[in-house]
């Protein structure tokens, strides 16, 4: 058995790239997952690690059927973005990717929560970087209101964590559900991550103005560590079965008007982890199989539309439908790898989607929940439009925009090309992946009626497609930009701030005046509790210390956004 922790060797590794010159920092970085993987295969099931830190008991790994399958995925997802970034010759990029998978492995490995929080957050000081190294300054902001809302989401984990102990004297991770008020700052600190609705304009907001390569790293590891920890702790809650029926369809009407294509697959990311949501929601074999394995199938299928979509960017410097069209004749290997996408996300028999969503659905018809599966099977048909044709149709096929380019780099191909034979290989073969989830699988995948139903909404999702777009009827992309509930911070709050400015007078002096005041207060209520029992005297592990962090971060969010 190893002894080497599954997440150490991609931190470690990623760490080491830095340090590299140019050709031993490509092949180490393909390398590197490899050799995690291995590693993985040594950890036998049951396995726990503990140690003892600040008086407190922390399991660093807990391997189980769930972690091992997450702890495969996420080294499957890391070794297809190493592969598909070997043209870079910048060092940011993959050496951050790295750390950031191996932040997500060590999450899923976590049998603690602070151990959990720790890899929580280290995801979201890792990912910021992929943000960033786009440059400029849509970029950098972008990136810190990312940094903000995941910051939020580990401090409200730590603050849950504190709470769980004192009420429970247990660090330890395991179902935690909704039975009492602070089991909600955990529940809420990963549907942050999960971008759960009112919650989720981070993920649209971030990915986009993230780098080809940075994208397909991004859209891997943060919001399945978070369905994972939904999984682990919150498996069977009615709740998440409404959250997430309400994540598969609204992004549906946004991503049909959005014109940023990377956006479209943003909205498309919120729609399928929706599905999972779901699944964990109805709990059981079923449901935790079907999210789960969605889950796996998601990464390998978005990965794939991602990579397709960052080749377009790299070649073209272009993203909004608007811009481009006729690309079959240019990059005819990176169409196809996207087509083989577009099938795969819009659960085509044969394909690896076909058999891990309507596993979800039919979990669903067992609890005779008829609203909840018409609603499902209505986003089924929403992301076979806006997924399944329009990213292939704007971008490959529609208008000649007159662009010709060099086909994608070897390196992306040869990625893509892995995406896309694993997305046909555990299509047509599901034991590949059933034979990996936590539970025995007794779901059949090709009936009749099964097969003959999703053809069936395929069949009708292509015809109301094509006659939108013959009758002129198909909303049509506009060069803008559409704003989410983000209209609340980005447009609403500055305005009403103008607003006040523009009243002047006795209001603003008032404002000023109750400012200073509170300041003074402040100071003298911070000097009265630098001593042994005043607050900030207290031990690290104390709810009020992360409370005042929550309630100085608020500030600076106000103040920032």
């Amino acid at each position: 058995m190893s002894e080497i922790h599954p997440a150490l060797i991609l931190l470690a590794g990623g760490l080491l790239l830095f340090a590299l010159p140019t050709t031993p920092r490509r092949i180490a970085s393909a390398c590197l997952p490899v050799l995690g993987f291995l590693n993985l295969l040594t950890i036998a099931e049951g396995t726990l690690w503990h140690i003892t830190w600040g008086g407190y008991e922390l399991t660093v790994l807990r391997a189980d059927r769930l972690s091992m399958l997450f702890g495969y995925l996420f080294h499957l997802a890391a070794f297809l973005g190493a592969i598909y970034a070997l043209h870079l010759k910048d060092r940011l990029q993959i050496g951050t990717g790295l750390i950031y998978a191996g932040s997500a492995v060590g999450a899923v490995f976590a049998g603690d929560l602070i151990t959990l929080f720790i890899f929580w957050e280290l995801l979201a000081i890792t990912s910021v970087f992929l943000i960033w190294a786009r440059g400029g300054e849509r970029a950098l902001r972008s990136g810190m209101r990312y940094l903000v809302m995941h910051i939020s989401s580990g401090l409200l984990l730590l603050l849950g964590a504190v709470f769980y102990f004192l009420n429970t004297k247990s660090l330890a991770f395991e179902h935690i559900g909704l039975d009492k008020g602070y089991h909600y700052l955990i529940f809420l600190s990963f549907g942050i991550k999960c971008a759960f609705p009112l919650l989720h304009n981070w993920l649209i907001d971030a990915y986009p103005e993230s780098t080809p390569v940075g994208t397909v790293f991004l859209s891997a590891f943060t919001t399945k560590t978070a369905v994972y920890a939904l999984a682990r702790g919150f498996a069977g809650e009615d709740l998440l079965i409404y959250i997430g029926a309400t994540m598969t369809i609204f992004p549906v009407f946004f991503a049909v008007i959005e014109n940023d294509l990377r956006r479209v697959l943003s909205y498309s990311m919120i729609n399928q982890i929706g599905f999972m949501v779901v699944g964990i929601g109805i709990g059981g074999a079923l449901g935790i199989n079907g999210a789960v394995s969605h889950a796996f199938n998601d990464v390998i299928f978005k990965g794939l539309l991602f990579m397709s979509m960052g080749a377009v960017l790299y070649r073209t410097g272009r993203m909004n439908a608007t811009d481009l069209g006729g690309l079959y004749k240019s990059m005819p290997w990176t169409c196809a790898c996207c087509l083989i996408g577009a099938a795969s996300i819009s659960a085509l028999p044969l394909f690896n989607a076909f058999i891990s969503k309507p596993m979800v659905m039919q979990g669903v018809a067992n609890m005779g929940a008829v609203g909840i599966w018409l609603v499902l099977l209505a986003a089924s048909a929403g992301v076979l439009h806006h997924a399944g044709i329009k990213i292939p149709f704007f971008s490959f096929f529609a208008h000649d925009a007159g662009i010709r380019c060099p086909e994608a780099p070897l390196n992306m191909r040869i990625a893509m090309t892995i995406s896309a034979i694993l997305c046909v290989a555990i299509g047509s073969y599901p034991p590949l992946l059933y034979n990996l989830l936590p539970y025995p699988v007794d779901y059949i995948s090709y009936t009749t009626t099964h097969v003959v139903l999703q053809l069936q909404l395929v069949f009708y999702g292509v015809l109301a497609f094509a006659f939108l777009m013959l009758t002129g009827r198909y909303p049509s992309e506009q060069p803008s930009v559409n704003l989410d509930v983000d209209w609340v911070y980005r447009r609403a709050l500055p305005k009403g701030i103008r607003a006040i400015a523009r009243t002047g007078g006795p209001l603003i002096d008032a404002f000023f005046n109750g400012g200073k005041a509170l300041i003074r207060k402040l100071i003298a209520a911070i000097r009265t509790q630098h001593n042994n029992r005043g607050l900030f005297g207290r031990s690290w592990l104390s709810q009020s210390n992360v409370l005042i962090a929550i309630i100085f971060l608020a500030i600076y969010l106000i103040y920032y956004f």
